[in-house]
């Protein structure tokens, strides 16, 4: 049996998404935030020494990341399913696969980690400081480069309204994650008019409706 361990508010709320628009039998083991910390709770350690989410068994295997998940599931079980067709579209697809996670959501952690810094509790003489240090990290390096990855990802949308050709592939449940977190962090739907579409037009689906009813609550932080 595929079982998809699952961590409430996270990444693996894609990998849900991907087994309902495939139609793959699989069961959730779902695992609560440590309510202090936000952090996966140790019981993960059990299925992958990282101890982290998203993460898939299936039979004998154990698979991690979020990327290598999707492209073994569309391997294993997608029969030709949510690939594009054309060489120029497996390049975008290619890209997109990668840049969800190697481009895109580092900028939007640190932006959770700065954002998370000005509103820590700390005695009142150091918060200038730490406001100060993060407001200097976030408009010297973070803001702008997200804003450049967020104008990036929304000409990319122009042309289709998917990322990878003219139908929905993996590629756009791959970056379903960072176009939501980006509206949770940064503000990206509502400058980014292709971003918010994109957003509203899969949250329609039915498969993410229903991988929404397998994972429970969904809310990321900001």
């Amino acid at each position: 049996m595929l079982t998809v361990h699952h961590l409430e508010n996270s990444r693996s709320q894609r990998v849900l998404w991907l087994l309902e628009e495939l139609g793959v039998d699989y069961e959730v083991q779902r695992y609560a935030r440590d309510p202090n910390t936000s952090l996966a709770p140790p019981e993960l350690l059990a299925v992958h020494p990282l101890g982290k989410s998203p993460v898939i068994t299936d039979d004998d295997r154990v698979v991690a990341e979020t990327g290598a998940i999707i492209e073994y599931l569309i391997e294993r079980y997608g029969q030709g399913r949510l690939l594009p067709q054309g060489e120029s579209a497996m390049l975008d697809y290619r890209y997109w696969m990668h840049a969800a996670e190697g481009s895109v959501m580092p900028l939007l952690v640190m932006t959770l980690v700065f954002n998370r810094v000005e509103t820590a509790p700390m005695p009142f003489f150091i918060r200038p400081i730490a406001k100060g240090i993060s407001a200097k990290v976030k408009g010297s390096f973070i803001n702008p480069s997200l804003e450049r990855m967020l104008a990036h990802m929304d000409a990319a949308l122009v042309a289709t309204g998917w990322f990878a050709g003219e139908a929905m592939t993996a590629a756009d449940i791959m970056m379903s994650f960072p176009v939501e977190a980006a509206s949770a962090r940064a503000g990206g739907g509502q400058r980014y008019p292709n971003l918010q579409a994109f957003a509203d037009r899969i949250h329609a689906l039915p498969g993410y409706q229903r991988a929404l009813e397998r994972g429970g609550p969904y809310e990321l932080m900001s």
